[in-house]
């Protein structure tokens, strides 16, 4: 929590700061902020944890762009990512996947007492973002209200402030919601990812933004605690499969 508000504190003073000193003439810093839809789903290297819906959420935020010429920039912010994640299937013969996590269920390793094949683990999970990009803008002249962007890369540091899990379809009856699963999730996400759209100035100071970005998480999003059957060999074995997000966000923003 300290790392996460000395980063708040900072973007906030570098912000102001740079709003401050300069007025946006097509050049130089400018901020806003969005709210922005998300679609996000899970897969894991694990073929028998396999991927099998979407979680829809939402972003909001702030962001500030410095122009080091008048069509590039470096983009940076910082806001919050709700209900990220998606569903897991299991296809193990049973699986004890959050042993770390005090849930309401009693799970353990005999094949009563855990999730059975095909038990669904639904995640639902909160970070605070801060992204760093590369920003790039084009028009039909320097006149134009109208411009087209793209961001390339991205990159996202995630820091886990909430993480819920559901249980759906366990023939054994562990079915349950909104247990607290942050100590099987690990706290800090890193991604990469990319995006384009287009702006138009409604006046002066006044930008409206529209775009599509694709979010790729590369750090395992899980502890790999957990404990899976293995049939072949007959006995319990972690869970070291590597799990991640991935997420389509539909950008609306307004730059001032």
């Amino acid at each position: 929590m300290k790392k996460i508000a000395f980063s708040l504190g900072f973007l906030f003073i570098f912000f102001g700061f740079a709003q401050a000193q300069t007025n946006w003439d097509g050049t130089g810093f400018r901020f806003g902020i969005h709210a922005s839809p998300t679609w996000s789903w899970m897969s894991s290297s694990d073929k028998l944890l396999e991927g099998t819906s979407s979680n829809w959420g939402l972003k909001l935020g702030m962001s500030g762009e410095k122009y080091f010429s008048r069509n590039y920039a470096i983009a940076s912010g910082i806001g919050f990512g709700f209900n990220a994640g998606g569903t897991i299937q299991n296809g193990y013969a049973y699986s004890n996947p959050w042993p770390n996590s005090d849930l309401t269920i009693a799970l353990s390793e005999t094949d009563t007492t855990s999730l059975a094949q095909n038990a669904k683990l639904h995640y639902r999970l909160t970070y605070v973002e801060i992204p760093f990009a590369l920003r790039m803008r084009g028009g039909s002249g320097e006149s134009s209200r109208l411009n087209f962007f793209a961001e390339a890369p991205v990159f996202t540091l995630g820091f886990l402030t909430k993480s819920l899990g559901d249980i759906r379809g366990d023939s054994n009856n562990f079915n349950t919601d909104d247990e607290d699963i942050r100590e099987d999730v690990n706290g800090l996400s890193l991604s990469w990812g990319l995006g384009a759209g287009i702006e138009y100035e409604l006046a002066e100071h006044a930008t409206v933004v529209g775009g599509l970005y694709y979010q790729h998480q590369f750090t395992d999003m899980t502890s790999d605690k957990g404990r899976v059957y293995d049939s072949l060999r007959g006995e319990w074995k972690n869970e070291d499969a590597k799990t991640i997000f991935r997420a389509i966000t539909l950008r609306i923003g307004f730059y001032f």
